[in-house]
């Protein structure tokens, strides 16, 4: 009889561990889904306010006013977000516009090219055949490439639209960045507690090194966004491009939302090449896809410095993060493949260490 009771015990305890376990998991997951709208936004405004808060130290030490100082960046960073996608917003539209109907029209023309561009190595032949077809006749040239262009075509518009969503997530997790950095100290240390209660004493260590592996991206993001806009509006003043700084500031502000340069680097080599077919052409054009593939020499260089954590590390993170989960994989993965790194540090370390204890008895 009292085995019989054990077992009905046993039986009552395991339904009510059931039953609670699956009520948690409800409520865990009702959770997710109410919360489910806002992670992305959060988890930007976190990686902005990490990334933000040793310049708002800085500027705090020299001028005071703290508030004013996150107010003042958060109104900064917003109007270079709206201005520059306002400005060129509004140039796209006007110009695909007067496009449409300058080819309902028939009134697209397209210079004639220059004997020196069969003189170009390689494709000299095939690049003034082709030209010289579209001077003579642009749809009947284009008409093979129907497909490919349409493709082409939806998949910039479908980049477009990406990138402003992008923009507008931006902007509402600066906001949301300037909440946090309002209330650093008690958003630093509620972090080191989870981190503590989750690993235990090296807590305090992995928050550290988490938080210096988003700020090593984001140098590396911004740096790698400035040198090639820098350059870029190098070579367009020197070809006197019409509005080099603002194209210069486009090229900055896609490389920094992980958008291909060539968005407006394509645009700008077909401009030049309208003006002209001649040696100098020729050379802006290797320079300025040079300037639009260096990102992939560049990033590499930058990022993980100031991290206690191998660059390779740090790049494989955060291009297979960007991979897996979008531009904002690019710090989520860095972090987490940084903190696993660690992690297989730690346990070969204490392998390590048992060897050579055992080795001294």
């Amino acid at each position: 009889m009292p085995d019989r009771l054990n077992k009905q015990e046993k039986v009552d305890i395991a339904i009510e561990i059931a039953v609670k376990l699956g009520l948690l998991f409800l409520v865990l997951y009702i959770s997710y889904l109410i919360a489910k709208p806002f992670i992305g936004i959060v988890v930007w405004a976190i990686i902005i306010a990490v990334s933000l808060h040793p310049l708002v130290v800085r500027l705090q030490a020299r001028f005071g006013h703290p508030k004013r100082i996150i107010i003042a960046l958060t109104a900064t960073m917003i109007a270079a977000l709206i201005v520059p996608t306002y400005m060129l917003s509004d140039t796209m539209i006007q110009t695909g516009q007067e496009l449409a109907v300058m080819m309902k029209d028939g009134n697209i023309t397209i210079p004639p090219p220059t004997e020196n561009v069969r003189e170009w190595p390689l494709i000299g032949k095939k690049s003034y055949a082709l030209w010289k077809s579209a001077s003579q006749n642009l749809a009947q040239t284009l008409a093979p490439f129907k497909t490919q262009i349409k493709h082409t075509a939806e998949s910039v518009f479908s980049a477009l639209g990406s990138g402003l969503g992008t923009i507008f997530i931006f902007i509402g997790a600066l906001i949301i960045a300037a909440f946090f950095l309002s209330a650093a100290e008690g958003a630093v240390a509620f972090y080191k507690r989870i981190m503590r209660r989750l690993l235990g004493d090296k807590g305090d260590e992995w928050a550290h090194l988490s938080a210096l592996t988003i700020r090593s991206v984001t140098t590396g993001v911004i740096g790698v966004a400035l040198i090639q806009a820098s350059f870029a509006f190098i070579g367009m003043l020197l070809m006197q491009i019409p509005l080099a700084a603002l194209w210069a500031f486009a090229i900055m502000f896609l490389t920094i939302i992980q958008l291909p340069a060539l968005i407006i680097i394509g645009p700008v080599i077909a401009w030049v090449f309208a003006q002209g077919s001649g040696t100098p052409e020729v050379i802006f054009t290797v320079y300025m896809l040079l300037v639009g593939a260096s990102d992939g020499v560049l990033k590499p260089i930058l990022m993980g410095r100031g991290v206690d954590i191998p660059m390779l590390i740090i790049l494989i993170g955060a291009i297979g993060g960007m991979m897996l989960m979008g531009m904002v994989g690019l710090f989520i993965g860095a972090v987490i493949f940084s903190l696993t790194y660690k992690l297989f540090e730690l346990w070969i370390s204490e392998g390590q260490e048992k060897e050579a204890s055992k080795a001294k008895q």
